[in-house]
């Protein structure tokens, strides 16, 4: 498999500080992979240079071989953890002004809105302000334009955060059909058995490094065999610990 994303020596600088240090990795073109880390370890700041929002300090970030460019011709679907909807206007307005953001004509945004919305069990609220929707069901809207295009490329960035398990798995199984239809999936998340479930390789980050890259077997076997949550716990304990100490 050829690389999708490639980043390599990346670092990222915010006045006198540095919060990503000579990063390197790839992620392969058809497989689901894990970007995980604490709260803070440059996670975010790393997908948005990616994305072409924050100049890289140092260091290349490529999406299918060049620096991400909007008007390129990746079909990219990204999943912010700030959900970005107009709230005053209605969930399909709003769902058919993005599609056809993406390039899809108003009849099919129309058509893959409102089976997207039947599918997560939201039609009866297509005509509802979005403001009106809880932070949940905004949530599946947003996810239902992220995927509208069909991406090849999709980066979720806690896409089931705050999710009960019933629409957690409904989210899930969403995801699941992109990445059957050969998307690549990029996924934040603190839910380790999402990784499990879902994720080819995965990389943690702490404090804008590396600590572990490769397959989840791979790393699993580097720290003995342990689970993902309990490497998650020994890599990023001390950090939380600290935290807490010093909040």
């Amino acid at each position: 498999m050829d690389d999708i994303i490639s980043i390599k020596n990346f670092s990222m600088s915010f006045g006198k500080t540095e919060v990503i240090k000579n990063l390197s990795f790839e992620v392969k073109r058809g497989e689901t992979f894990g970007f995980l880390g604490s709260n803070g370890s440059g996670k975010t700041t790393t997908i948005r240079a990616l994305l072409g929002m924050y100049v890289p300090t140092s260091g290349t970030l490529n999406i299918n071989g060049a620096p991400y460019s909007v008007s390129g011709s990746t079909r990219l679907g990204y999943l912010p953890e700030e959900r970005g909807l107009y709230k005053k206007e209605s969930v399909i307005d709003v769902m058919v002004y993005f599609g056809q953001l993406k390039g899809l004509s108003r009849s099919e945004a129309y058509e893959k809105s409102m089976n997207f919305l039947s599918r997560v069990k939201l039609d009866d609220k297509a005509n509802i302000h979005v403001e009106k929707l809880s932070g949940g069901q905004q949530q599946k809207i947003q996810l239902g334009i992220t995927t509208m295009n069909d991406p090849e490329l999709l980066i979720l960035d806690e896409p089931t955060k705050g999710f009960d398990p019933v629409n957690r798995k409904l989210l899930m199984d969403i995801i699941k059909e992109h990445q059957e239809k050969g998307a690549t999936v990029m996924m934040v998340t603190h839910q380790m058995e999402e990784v499990e479930e879902m994720c080819n390789r995965i990389i943690l980050l702490k404090n804008g490094m590396s600590y572990a890259y490769g397959t989840v077997e791979e790393v699993k076997a580097h720290f003995g065999g342990k689970s993902l949550n309990d490497i998650f716990l020994t890599v990023y304990g001390d950090e939380n610990n600290e935290e807490a100490v010093n909040a």
